[in-house]
């Protein structure tokens, strides 16, 4: 029997990895969110107006993102269906969140052109993970 296309094979790795990205995507989350108003004065100007106007939709969409990607994955470690919609709900936070970042703001002209590798790799996890939840759905793992 042919395992390169079983999705169950690294099951505990990449679900491991998922909540462990997730946890750390939560945790930039409130230090974003929740930054101090002395350490937004000490950033440079052009930073600190980013900070500074950032709107509600913005802040819910990457509670979405972060939030929804830890609960996703903990439902995927749990082989609990559900998992699906939650990690699709998360990845629409993501899209959302980067969509005001780069075509909202002025933030390829503050941090440069490689700005984008990180939430690059960001979207592309969250994608992955829709598509491996998807995939153990399929193959009838999950419940």
């Amino acid at each position: 029997m042919n395992n390169s296309n079983n999705p169950i094979k690294f099951f505990k790795f990449i679900v491991i990895f998922a909540i462990i990205w997730n946890i750390l995507g939560v945790i930039s989350y409130f230090f974003h969110v929740y930054m101090p108003e002395d350490a937004i004065a000490k950033l440079p100007e052009a930073e600190q107006v980013l900070y500074q106007n950032i709107p509600k939709w913005k802040t819910i969409a990457f509670f979405i993102a972060t939030v929804g990607g830890l609960l996703g994955s903990i439902l995927l470690f749990l082989k609990k269906k559900t998992a699906l919609p939650v990690l699709a709900l998360s990845l629409i936070g993501i899209l959302v969140s980067f969509y005001y970042d780069f075509f909202k703001t002025n933030l390829l002209d503050i941090y440069g052109n490689s700005s984008v590798v990180f939430p690059l790799l960001v979207v592309l996890i969250g994608i992955f993970l829709v598509w491996y939840a998807k995939k153990l759905n399929t193959a009838f793992f999950i419940k």
